[in-house]
C-alpha cells in the first residue's frame, strides 16, 4: 500500500484518526545521510523510532545502508534482539543497577559515561563498552576532570579480560546552530579525549561524535561512524540536509455545524467567529499528541485548502474553520483533514506544527498517542540472507 491509499482508505465516513509511516523515506533518509559521511551509519531507534515503530523503521534503516542500531535503554536493546535482528547494539543510557549481566548475553555494547558505570559492568564480563566523555553539555558523560582516571580503570579492566574498550563516544551542544563557537570546543574536547585514550593504550575501533545535524552540516566532527536518529524520519535541525518527512497524520470530519458570527468556540471561548461560518469537529486532541499551544494558531488541510484550528485543542477534540471564503458548503461528516504529513499536497508539515506549538519536531513526533491507528507503508523486503555484524553471546 502507497502513502496515498492508506491515506485515501483512512478518508472513509466512520474511519478514525490514522498516523501513516512511510518507511521509504526512511531508507532514502539514510542514504542521503550516508552520502555525507564518511563513516557508518547508526541508525538510533530509540523512543519507539522517534515514535515511528521501531521494528518497520530498523528494517528501513538497514535497507538504506545502515550497520548498527542505537538505544538508550537496555529494555530497547532487547527488544530489538527479540524481534530478531543481529547488528551490533549500543545502549547509552542506563543505571549503574542496569542488568548488564542480561546485556553481556545478549552481545549489547554499552557506555560508560564514568567510574561508578565502570565498576558496575566490571561485574557483567564480557562487555563492550564505549567510554562516553563529556564534550560540553554538562549532561551524560565523564568531565575533562575525571577522563584520564576513566580511561586508565578501563583499560586495566580490559587487560583483566572483564570488558572490551570498542568505542569512544560524545555528542555535539548546539550542532543545530554550525557555527556556534560551542562546536568547536566539542570537536576539540573529542579530540583530546580520544587521544588520551589512545595514548594510554586504548585502541577503540569506533569513534564518534556527530548526530544528525552535525552530520549534516559539519564536516570536521565526522569519525569512523555517525549517529542518525530523527534524521531517519526526517528532522534535521540545521535545515542543510534534504530529508523527507516520514510521517501522515489524518482525521475524518465527525461533524460539521454552520453558526453565525460571535459564536463562541471551545472551553474558555477563546475565540469567537468574526463571521458566519461553518465549523468542522476532529475527533483527535492533546492526547493523541496535538500540542494545546498550538491553539488558534495551528492549520490543517480540508478540502484542499489549509482551514485555521480554531478555538483550544482539548484532550479528544479539534475543530477547524471551514469557511467563510468559500464556504465549503460541500464538507460533511467522513471528509478527511491532513493535519500533518512532508507537504507535497499544500499541508502543514511536523516542522510548522512545531513552531506553533514553539518546540520542536522531535517533541511533536514522539508524542503521538496510542489511540492514533497506525498504518506502515513502503516496508523494504525482508532478506533472511543478509550477513549480520555481530555475533549474539
Amino acid at each position: 500500500m502507497t502513502p496515498a491509499a492508506a491515506t485515501a482508505d483512512a478518508a472513509r465516513p466512520g474511519s478514525v484518526p490514522t498516523l501513516v509511516i512511510d518507511t521509504a523515506a526512511v531508507t532514502a533518509n539514510v542514504r542521503t545521510m550516508g552520502a555525507v559521511t564518511r563513516g557508518e551509519v547508526m541508525a538510533v531507534v530509540k523512543a519507539d523510532a522517534f515514535g515511528h515503530g521501531t521494528v518497520a523503521v530498523a528494517r528501513a534503516a538497514l535497507a538504506g545502508g545502515a550497520t548498527r542500531f542505537g538505544v538508550t535503554s537496555l529494555a530497547e536493546a532487547f527488544a530489538l534482539r527479540a524481534a530478531g535482528f543481529t547488528e551490533r547494539i549500543l545502549s547509552w543510557l542506563n543505571p549503574t543497577d542496569a542488568d548488564f549481566a542480561a546485556a553481556a548475553a545478549h552481545g549489547i555494547e554499552v557506555a560508560v559515561p564514568g567510574m561508578a558505570h565502570l565498576a558496575a559492568v566490571r561485574a557483567a564480563p564480557g562487555l563492550d563498552v564505549h567510554l562516553q566523555l563529556d564534550t560540553g553539555m554538562a549532561r551524560d558523560g565523564a568531565s575533562p576532570d575525571e577522563w584520564i582516571a576513566l580511561c586508565g580503570a578501563a583499560l586495566a579492566a580490559q587487560t583483566a579480560g572483564e570488558l572490551s574498550v570498542v568505542g569512544v563516544m560524545g555528542h555535539l551542544p548546539c550542532a543545530d546552530r554550525p557555527a556556534d563557537p560551542a562546536n568547536a570546543a566539542g570537536r576539540a574536547r573529542f579530540d583530546w579525549g580520544l587521544q588520551a585514550a589512545q595514548e594510554l593504550g586504548l585502541t577503540p575501533g569506533d569513534h564518534h561524535l556527530a548526530a544528525t545535524a552535525a552530520t549534516a552540516s559539519d564536516p570536521l566532527s565526522h569519525h569512523t561512524m555517525s549517529r542518525i536518529g530523527a534524521g531517519l524520519v526526517g528532522i534535521d535541525e540545521s535545515h542543510t540536509a534534504p530529508l523527507r518527512p516520514a510521517l501522515t497524520l489524518t482525521a475524518p470530519l465527525v461533524q460539521v455545524r454552520d453558526v453565525t458570527a460571535g459564536t463562541s468556540v471551545g472551553y474558555g471561548h477563546s475565540w469567537r467567529t468574526p463571521y458566519d461560518t461553518r465549523l468542522g469537529l476532529l475527533a483527535v486532541g492533546y492526547a493523541d499528541g496535538l500540542p494545546r499551544l498550538a491553539s488558534n494558531r495551528a492549520e490543517v488541510l480540508v478540502g484542499g485548502r489549509r482551514r485555521p484550528v480554531v478555538g483550544r485543542i482539548s484532550m479528544d477534540m479539534t475543530i477547524v474553520d471551514l469557511g467563510p471564503d468559500d464556504g465549503y458548503e460541500g464538507a460533511r461528516e467522513g471528509d478527511l483533514a491532513t493535519i500533518f504529513g512532508p507537504g507535497d499536497a499544500g499541508e502543514p508539515t511536523a516542522a510548522e506544527w512545531a513552531g506553533w506549538a514553539e518546540t520542536l519536531e522531535h517533541e511533536i513526533v514522539t508524542g503521538l498517542g496510542p489511540r492514533l491507528h497506525r498504518v506502515t507503508v513502503g516496508d523494504p523486503p525482508v532478506d533472511s540472507n543478509r550477513p549480520t555484524l555481530t555475533r549474539i553471546r
